[in-house]
């Protein structure tokens, strides 16, 4: 959650692909890798030209591939480098072996990926089908509204990587947020340096005096303690990612956390949501309320791990719900955050809450006011029962017949 402060740093206007690559530059990473690709190619293209210059004392790897990407950053941080990366789309995909390998390895990488469509058919367009698609696969992952989180996102990241001992990714709509341009607040790069600190691993393989092995098989007898370590530290990772917010809030003046409740406390009806629809969304919330309609939004920051107590919290007052996906399982049930959200209102308790799923936006395809208005609208006549939740998923804005 942004509040409007004072600033602290300098007003400047640029996209979120530059506002990554800045952070990228203040942080002074020791090796980044990567491969270029639609839209995220501006972000390690610009900080290859700070490397170029001499701007930054990083060292740039420029691969033949994503996986090769994944895999030089895996092997950098392992060796004690504080590395980076950044993909998107079918970058990503190709990175997925490796994933899981940076995450089963406990190691503190960065990525900055831009949410793309993943083919077929070819699309270049934003939405979130990649990163859902490695939701599991031990990465915290951070979605950003706009182009100032995703510049403070990619600067707390580092921290939260280093201090829970997992990778993160921070991620940005496509060309909605990595293309257009914003007014964003840069912070000294003395203060961005202070805040992320001096990377001081604790164990590293080029460590001669304490040598230990990394990546050795794993069978019966210690696999599964080992997976549910990861999974033990992805849960406690909340509260790692709440520390590192209330030091940047310290240190910078804005307030982050899990979700972001907009409007939520006293609202009848409400909208969950991820990334850079809900500044949309925040623009209908007020309509409704100017016009007495007790609408809310819940918006979700860390979608992994999933904030559970909050997001439970936050709704189980609520009358009517609709959950948005910017991406669709293709399982025939519902989409992934609607199956979290629904899960973990069960799981705690909550079932008699209504709650619809609606997708939307794939491939880029416009969502506006006037959409997410007719799903408010929908909630209204759920909320007063004039109109059943359906157990189907909705579809926004496409020509289904």
């Amino acid at each position: 959650m942004i509040e409007t402060v004072y600033p602290k740093g300098k007003l400047v206007a640029k996209t979120g692909n530059e506002v990554m690559a800045e952070a990228m530059r203040q942080i002074e990473p020791d090796v980044v890798a990567a491969y270029p690709i639609t839209p995220a190619t501006e972000i390690l293209q610009i900080f290859s030209q700070f490397v170029a210059d001499g701007v930054v004392k990083s060292e740039y790897i420029p691969v033949e591939s994503e996986h090769s990407a994944m895999s030089a950053t895996i092997a950098a941080s392992a060796a004690g480098a504080r590395a980076m990366t950044g993909t998107s789309s079918q970058g990503l995909c190709f990175m997925w072996e490796m994933l899981y390998i940076a995450s089963g390895l406990r190691l503190p990488i960065v990525m900055a990926e831009v949410n793309r469509a993943i083919s077929a058919p070819l699309n270049i367009h934003g939405d979130q089908s990649d990163t859902m698609g490695a939701r599991d696969s031990g990465w915290i992952q951070i979605y950003s509204e706009n182009s100032q989180e995703a510049y403070d996102n990619m600067i707390q990241a580092t921290r939260i990587a280093e201090k829970a001992k997992i990778p993160v990714l921070v991620t940005t709509d496509g060309f909605i947020i990595s293309h257009c341009m914003e007014v964003v607040e840069l912070y000294p790069d003395a203060d961005v340096k202070a805040f992320v600190g001096e990377y001081k691993p604790e164990r590293y393989l080029l460590d001669t005096k304490k040598p230990y092995t990394l990546g050795s098989i794993d069978l019966q007898d210690y696999y599964f303690e080992h997976r549910f370590q990861l999974a033990e530290a992805m849960r406690n990772a909340k509260n790692v990612i709440l520390d590192v917010a209330k030091d940047f809030e310290k240190s910078f003046g804005r307030k982050y956390d899990l979700c972001e409740e907009y409007m939520l406390s006293d609202a009848e009806i409400a909208i969950v949501i991820i990334g850079s629809t809900a500044g949309t969304a925040k623009v209908v919330v007020q309509e409704l309320r100017e016009k007495g309609i007790k609408a809310g939004l819940l918006k979700i920051r860390a979608y992994r791990p999933f904030p559970v107590e909050q997001v439970t919290k936050g709704l189980k007052h609520i009358k009517a719900v609709a959950v948005m996906d910017r991406a669709d399982s293709c399982s025939g049930a519902f989409a992934p955050l609607y199956s979290d959200v629904v899960s973990s209102l069960y799981a705690t308790g909550v079932t008699s809450l209504k709650v619809v799923n609606y997708i939307y936006g794939l491939g880029g395809r416009e969502i506006n006011i006037r959409h997410i208005s007719d799903v408010y609208e929908t909630l209204i006549k759920i909320a007063t029962g004039s109109e059943k939740p359906s157990s189907q998923v909705r579809y926004i804005n496409v020509r289904e017949k």
